[in-house]
């Protein structure tokens, strides 16, 4: 098989910066990006911060499967011209913050023209004007669309455990990531740690092939433990700081939430 030669976009590097829109990536699906970023989003709404979640897994989209939620309105509209992208927002009322949710299953969506894909991120970006964060669920993997809707995120938060090649495609999207963006603000989240401990040890990890082959030093957003209680919300369909408030997981996302709105 012959390598893909990879391309800078150079339109998506042009785009300004927003920084209170944070794309949050894994590079790896399983690895509970779309649970953090369901908990991150609640996090911040329970701290009075005015939130939208903008689920971008086009492929596989599954927020409002997570949150047991309907919307009558999701990306799949906005893309056929139904309805406007502030028009598919639909307000979570037990959580405080706003979704637009994907359609699970509609690959078409990835594979949009370029002109289209920006077009939606500059709708994106209008739409973040009136939020106080925005944040983007992206899809697993490095691919065009993934990088070109989050091109004027202005921070990312990486989403890995302490599976090898959960910390290999990690490592992947950070490469992307900084080779498309070298200046962008990362942060790395070590979800599923047995303590804070081996959490720290797997950011370790990360930091040091960042820092060998990269010459980065991305910073630790945080370090979830492993905790029983996310595999009970996520089948029932309930957000966990809804369902669990107390629980391990729930302090270490709200943990989180605080550092991130401290800079």
């Amino acid at each position: 098989m012959t390598a893909q030669p990879i391309t800078v976009d150079l339109a998506a590097n042009a785009t300004p910066k927003a920084a209170n829109v944070w794309a949050i990536g894994s590079g790896k699906g399983g690895v509970g990006k779309t649970w953090f970023s369901i908990t991150l989003a609640h996090a911040l709404a329970k701290a009075s911060q005015k939130c939208l979640l903008f689920d971008a897994d086009f492929g596989l989209a599954n927020v409002h499967i997570q949150l047991g939620h309907n919307a009558e309105r999701d990306l799949g509209t906005v893309i056929a011209g139904k309805v406007s992208l502030k028009g598919a927002v639909t307000r979570i009322e037990e959580t405080g913050f706003d979704v637009v949710v994907g359609r699970s299953g509609s690959g078409s969506l990835a594979n949009l023209p370029a002109n289209r894909l920006m077009g939606l991120r500059s709708d994106l970006i209008d739409l973040a004007a009136g939020y106080d964060t925005v944040l983007i669920d992206l899809g697993a993997g490095v691919e065009r669309s993934v990088r070109m809707i989050s091109a004027q995120a202005g921070r990312y938060l990486v989403v890995t455990n302490d599976e090898p090649t959960a910390l290999t495609d990690a490592y992947a999207f950070i490469k992307l990531t900084t080779m498309f963006d070298p200046d962008c603000d990362i942060r790395i989240v070590i979800n599923m740690a047995e303590s804070v401990r081996e959490g720290d040890t797997t950011f370790q990890t990360l930091l040091k092939a960042c820092q060998g082959f990269l010459k980065i030093e991305p910073k630790l957003a945080g370090i979830i433990r492993r905790d029983p209680k996310v595999k009970e919300a996520i089948r029932q369909q309930a957000p966990l700081l809804q369902r669990y408030p107390g629980c391990k997981a729930a302090e270490d996302v709200m943990a989180i939430a605080q550092r991130l709105r401290q800079g």
